[in-house]
């Protein structure tokens, strides 16, 4: 007789539980060459090493079990180059949301590394080109926000959970001290995503100020206001509020961050 090999024998050889060999057991994916009728004892062979190493193979591609039984129920290699056709596909779009959650991540942690000597010390500065998916419509509270805010998830196709940080509103410095905003928007990280609302901010100069609040008051522009008008300034077009960090990210009242950009020509 040919040696045979116990479940835990086939399992510490190929590296895996012995509960995945039940189970492949089970869906009838990899089945035991020998069950002993008296104790139910699984056995294997040698030849069916390779069997294994191919499941095994086919699993750490990422390839589904349902797929895999399939080929081995009809073991036609063109079926063999779709299952691997769809997978290095499923990996491709796996890369691109990676790539995603990596910019992302990148673009959070270094906003939280804010100087926070900086609160209160408004200035001018260059910023860069921005793309946003924008909502323009009056939002005149904190419920309007909210509501709007889902608008613009909705009619952008976009989920607005991905965007924390990202989200901004726009105003007239002209309505303050007025808390009326004009427009929601979030920001566009990623340049393949397309939206109807999508519009852009253009490379330009701002005075800027960070707050160390959660919400921006009205009389939190006073010291923007004052370097706009000791500078000779003129204001051109909306202000911007964004939130960076909020109670979700911290208890700590003083660590809360938002910024004001109040777009200026020199």
């Amino acid at each position: 007789m040919d040696q045979r090999f116990t479940i835990g024998e086939m399992a510490k050889l190929h590296n895996i539980p012995v509960k995945t060999l039940r189970y492949y057991d089970d869906i009838d994916l990899f089945k035991p060459i020998e069950v002993d009728p008296n104790t139910n004892y699984r056995y294997y062979s040698i030849e069916q090493f390779e069997h294994l190493n191919t499941i095994n193979y086919l699993r750490e591609l990422g390839i589904t079990l349902k797929e895999i039984k399939q080929q081995f129920n009809v073991r036609d290699r063109q079926m063999f180059y779709d299952m691997l056709a769809r997978q290095e596909a499923r990996v491709e779009q796996e890369i691109k949301h990676l790539k995603r959650a990596k910019k992302r991540l990148n673009n959070r942690q270094r906003e939280l590394l804010c100087q926070y000597d900086d609160c209160g010390k408004p200035k001018v500065q260059t910023v860069h080109k921005r793309r946003i998916a924008q909502l323009k419509q009056p939002i005149r509270s904190h419920a309007e926000l909210e509501l709007s805010l889902k608008q613009l998830e909705k009619r952008s196709g976009l989920n607005a959970s991905i965007f924390i940080g990202g989200v901004g509103v726009s105003r007239s410095v002209e309505t303050l001290p007025k808390q009326v905003y004009n427009s929601i928007f979030l920001m566009l990280e990623d340049e393949d995503i397309d939206c109807e609302l999508e519009t852009i901010m253009p490379e330009r100069e701002y005075a800027t100020l960070l707050v160390n609040r959660e919400r921006i008051h009205p009389k939190d522009y006073e010291p923007l206001l004052h370097l706009i008008d000791k500078n000779k300034l003129i204001v051109d077009g909306d202000a911007i509020e964004r939130t960076i960090i909020d109670r979700y990210i911290t208890s700590n009242q003083k660590e809360h961050l938002s910024e004001i950009q109040v777009p200026v020509l020199t």
